[in-house]
């Protein structure tokens, strides 16, 4: 069985196992489950702490795992990602009191609070900064204002509560996160189960990305009709029974759906519709 580590808790878990639902696999139904066997698709899920799950990967004891990409670089396993996934996506960034400085430039001396040591090391290293850094476990923001260091190094998505402690964001990003697939460095590339898995994931995130439209039109104005609907390959076009129209069916971004239908609506296409894509291979 191929066995993929599931973060158990936190922002990643409900999404990552919702889009394993859609994927077709079996999900736990009790948060106390600590491992599922789907028989039927031969996968074996155990459900991890995010910040493990990179270090059971690069063991070889799991094939593969979801975790974000930050967990996946603080931890410093021997893994790499394999798949983007498309939700959790965050910023990671520097901050501190307004006046202390202006970016990494000046951390010389200064000491850095984070959740993330491995991440800041390197970022630090990469700039050629000499700066001390102290770990925290979460509420990174209170260190400065109890003096336990002058910058803070965390995941940033609106500002609000970094504007909320009286810090403001400094420096360009450290790094952008988001969820991803990961295997173990050297791990075949070419495993059938493990690719057969990122098909089914890739097909998730292909019929969330899309919808399937179809509309009637006039012969004179196809050529014109398929310019806005292309599709992946091409549309799949049918004759009515009606002399002169005909049926188009095309993929198009779900983000453009109602601009195409207005597009397609003043070039005289008729009814109009889209549908949800539930699954697919391309």
């Amino acid at each position: 069985m191929l066995r993929i580590a599931v973060p158990n808790k936190g922002a990643l878990s409900g999404s990552a196992m919702a889009m394993l639902h859609e994927a077709g696999y079996q999900q736990r139904k009790e948060s106390k489950e600590l491992v599922l066997v789907d028989p039927s698709n031969e996968v074996e899920f155990f459900y991890l702490r995010p910040r493990d799950i990179a270090i059971y990967v690069s063991s070889g004891k799991l094939d593969i795992g979801i975790t974000g990409r930050d967990l996946l670089l603080d931890s410093g396993a021997d893994a790499e990602e394999i798949l983007q996934l498309g939700f959790a996506r965050s910023t990671f960034r520097y901050a501190t009191k307004p006046g202390t400085a202006a970016g990494p430039q000046d951390f010389d001396g200064m000491t850095i609070a984070t959740s993330y040591e491995g991440i800041v090391a390197a970022h630090l290293k990469e700039s050629g900064v000499k700066a001390s850094i102290v770990h925290l476990d979460g509420a990174v923001e209170t260190a400065i204002e109890l003096g336990v260091a002058q910058i803070i190094a965390d995941v940033v998505e609106t500002g609000t509560s970094m504007r909320n402690a009286g810090l403001e964001v400094i420096g360009d990003p450290i790094m952008t996160s988001e969820a991803v697939v990961i295997r173990r460095n050297g791990a075949p590339a070419d495993d059938p189960k493990v690719q057969q898995f990122l098909r089914r994931l890739q097909g998730v995130l292909v019929a969330r990305s899309y919808v399937m439209m179809d509309y009637d039109c006039r012969v004179e104005h196809l050529e014109r009709a398929v310019a806005l609907t292309p599709g992946l390959e091409s549309p799949t076009i049918s004759p009515l029974h009606h002399e002169g129209w005909v049926a188009v069916r095309s993929m198009v971004a779900a983000k453009e759906a109602q601009r195409i239908m207005d597009d397609l609506y003043e070039l005289g296409a008729r009814a109009i519709l889209t549908t949800a894509i539930h699954a697919c291979r391309l």
